[in-house]
Parts: C-alpha cells; sequence; structure tokens
C-alpha cells in the first residue's frame, strides 16, 4: 500500500494461475488507470502507432483489442483513428471499466487459454494484443485462435515487455508460425514499455498470409 492505495504493478508479475490472474485484474479496475498512468505506460500508444503505419484506419476497418483492459489501448486506438472496435477480457470488472469509455462497439469475456473466442473466423481486419502475453497470463498458442479472427492480410501486434520476449517463448511460436508460412511481414521493435518501472519493451507486428 502507498499513501493508502494497494499497488497492483508488481503484482502482475507474481500471479501463476487463471484463477489468480482474474482475481487481481479485478481488484485492479478501479485503480488501473491511475497507477499506469503514474509510471508512464507507453505500449498501448506505440502498438496503435505500429498498426496505423501498416494499415490506415477507415470506417469499414475493424478491429479487435484482445485483453483490452480498463480501455487504455481502445482509447490509443481510437486517437490513431480507428473504429469499430470490439474489445475482450477475462477480468468483468476490467469490462466494465472499457465499457465507460464509450469507445467500443461490443465488449465480451474471453479466456484466451479456452478458447474459441466469441467471434467468427475473419471477422476483423486487426488485432492488438498490449500487455497480454508475459509470465503467468495468457499462453503463446492462444496466437492461433486471435490469427483465426483476423481475415487473411490482417495485422497483428503485440505488445509486450522485455523479459518475456526475451524468454523466447512467445517469439518461439510466432517463428513456427513463420515457418509453415502462416505469417509474414514481421517486425519487431524494441522501445519504451512502462517508463515509471525502468522496464522496456517491444512491439511486434505480423501480417497473417492470405
Amino acid at each position: 500500500m502507498t499513501n493508502g492505495r494497494e499497488r497492483f504493478l508488481d503484482q502482475a508479475y507474481t500471479v501463476t494461475t487463471d484463477e489468480e490472474t482474474k482475481a487481481l485484474y479485478d481488484r485492479w479496475a478501479e485503480v488501473y488507470d491511475e497507477e499506469l498512468g503514474e509510471n508512464e505506460y507507453r505500449q498501448p500508444a506505440r502498438s496503435a502507432k505500429a498498426l496505423a503505419e501498416r494499415l490506415a484506419p477507415a470506417p469499414d476497418v475493424s478491429v479487435l483489442d484482445v485483453g483490452c483492459g480498463s480501455g487504455l489501448s481502445g482509447i490509443a486506438l481510437r486517437d490513431a483513428g480507428y473504429g469499430p472496435i470490439d474489445g475482450c477480457d477475462f477480468s468483468t470488472g476490467m469490462l466494465k471499466k472499457a465499457e465507460q469509455t464509450g469507445i467500443y462497439r461490443r465488449l465480451f469475456e474471453a479466456d484466451l487459454n479456452r478458447p474459441p473466442l466469441d467471434a467468427p473466423d475473419g471477422a476483423y481486419d486487426a488485432a492488438t494484443c498490449v500487455g497480454v502475453f508475459t509470465t503467468g497470463h495468457v499462453k503463446p498458442d492462444a496466437v492461433d485462435e486471435i490469427m483465426r479472427v483476423i481475415r487473411p492480410n490482417g495485422w497483428l501486434v503485440i505488445g509486450l515487455n522485455d523479459n518475456f520476449y526475451r524468454a523466447g517463448i512467445l517469439t518461439g511460436k510466432l517463428d513456427a508460425l513463420q515457418a509453415d508460412g502462416l505469417l509474414t511481414d514481421r517486425a519487431d521493435e524494441h522501445g519504451e514499455h512502462i517508463v515509471g518501472t525502468g522496464l522496456t519493451g517491444w512491439v511486434i507486428a505480423v501480417r497473417k498470409t492470405g
């Protein structure tokens, strides 16, 4: 606790089960934006920028904000010119906060470790996953299900911290999909993640093959 308020950021890297993750984020929801804002969370804006550089925003371009949390990544997508935007998350508390932003066309609960997502094949032109893939959270095999709901030649953008990137679990999964010809045009860019913690991160952009 700091100044009478519980600090959640460090706890996010200690959860080990789906149940612990859900409970943490449900509790965190009310102060999530404040705590991440204080620590200068850069990944939502970086990820939205990476998508915009590859897929121009337009009224008919739809984006799924995977693991949307309280809506910070959706706000970044809106500010980059995107809409319609749908969002999904494991935490009902976070989904309630995301609804309050008024940004999302549709919000739905999703456990990425237990597919399927509540969306048809090829429903979206792109998907973003900001802070979703990390230790104790979503497993890299969830990429398969996320790619299912992206149309052929659509884009996937992933924002993740440096520690999980260097662990190689997610990048290994992406390498395998590239080797199988399912993904292409991949770019990995290092930069700011959560400035206040000193933790850097990566934005990965990759296109689903047609």
